[in-house]
């Protein structure tokens, strides 16, 4: 019989510790993201992220604002990691993922705060922008797990990922909390220095769908595995929401779980690009609701109240 969540089965029969192994070797000559970098990350070499060897985390908290089957009633045990491998000129956590704000920890560090965070009655691990730190995610959680780790993994990305890797974490995260943030290469070229997304984040998103497919929620309403895309919403149309919405009708399925954002503001360098300096108008992101609804994308949830930072949102399809 298999356990739950899957990392113990995946720990017990070694193959984390293979998939860790290996993610943790292509340091040598950074492979972990799309970017390439090809810095020897053990040596202490930095490239885009601006992450050598060790994590540096800016926080970590019992979180209620994610979508209700993450944070339930007793909250997601949410670790926030500085740094990332985007560039997002309108980032309202510049602070650290740009700036790099926070202090590394040791793997040993890590896998207390996991343990930490599961003591204070968190549902899961939600781990805020892990794509560039991913091996040293998995080499701690190989030292939590002996220590009585039990809640599952939320792999909580910006989207900008490879699909060879994420097809390594098959067995081992449960849940998927994925950001579709553009469907056209030359806007995320100009808001995100990444001129290729869109077809990086389709391809991730493919083989997240493949491994956790539709969620699966207990009867208390908490998410046990499955993929939610969260789709925030820009002003002037810049996100391309339609595309983005066609693509998941279309390659993943009309029954996936969206979680559509409205909470835009013109953060960090957002003033000196014309179209995206402003906050979202209310009609905008009207026209994004109904571009759910013209693909039948009837999962997940829309804002209850516009504009609110913090997560506030009902049911698309209501109960």
């Amino acid at each position: 019989m298999l356990n739950y969540p899957s990392y113990l089965n995946a720990y017990k029969n070694g193959e984390l510790k293979k998939i860790t192994d290996r993610l943790f070797l292509s340091l040598e000559s950074c492979q972990i993201c799309p970017r390439r970098c090809n810095v020897n990350r053990l040596e202490g070499k930095v490239g885009f992220c601006k992450t050598a060897l060790l994590p540096k985390i800016f926080s970590f908290m019992v979180h209620y604002g994610e979508e209700p089957p993450i944070s339930g009633s007793r909250g997601s045990g949410t670790i926030f990691f500085s740094h990332c491998n985007m560039g997002c000129v309108y980032c309202q956590n510049y602070e650290f993922s740009q700036l790099g704000k926070g202090k590394e920890y040791s793997f040993a560090e890590l896998a207390q705060v996991m343990l930490k965070l599961q003591s204070q009655g968190c549902h899961n691990i939600n781990l805020v922008t892990p794509t560039h730190v991913l091996p040293q995610i998995l080499k701690s959680l190989e030292l939590a797990i002996p220590e009585g780790l039990k809640i599952p993994l939320v792999y909580n990305t910006s989207g900008y990922e490879l699909a060879q890797v994420i097809a390594s974490l098959a067995g081992i995260v449960d849940i998927y909390l994925a950001d579709s943030r553009y469907g056209d290469n030359l806007i995320s070229k100009k808001l995100s220095k990444i001129s290729d997304y869109a077809k990086y984040n389709q391809e991730a998103l493919i083989e997240m769908h493949r491994q956790v497919g539709i969620p699966e929620f207990s009867p208390d309403g908490l998410i046990s595995k499955g993929l939610i895309i969260r789709h925030l919403v820009l002003p002037n149309r810049s996100s391309q929401t339609d595309k983005i919405m066609k693509f998941i009708a279309e390659e993943l399925s009309d029954d996936t779980y969206i979680s559509l954002m409205s909470q835009y503001l013109p953060y960090h360098l957002a003033s000196g690009y014309p179209k995206i300096n402003r906050r979202l108008k209310k009609e905008e992101y009207e026209d994004a609701k109904k571009i759910l609804e013209k693909y039948h994308l009837l999962n997940g949830w829309v804002q209850e109240s516009y504009g609110q930072e913090r997560f506030a949102g009902v049911n698309i399809k209501p109960k």
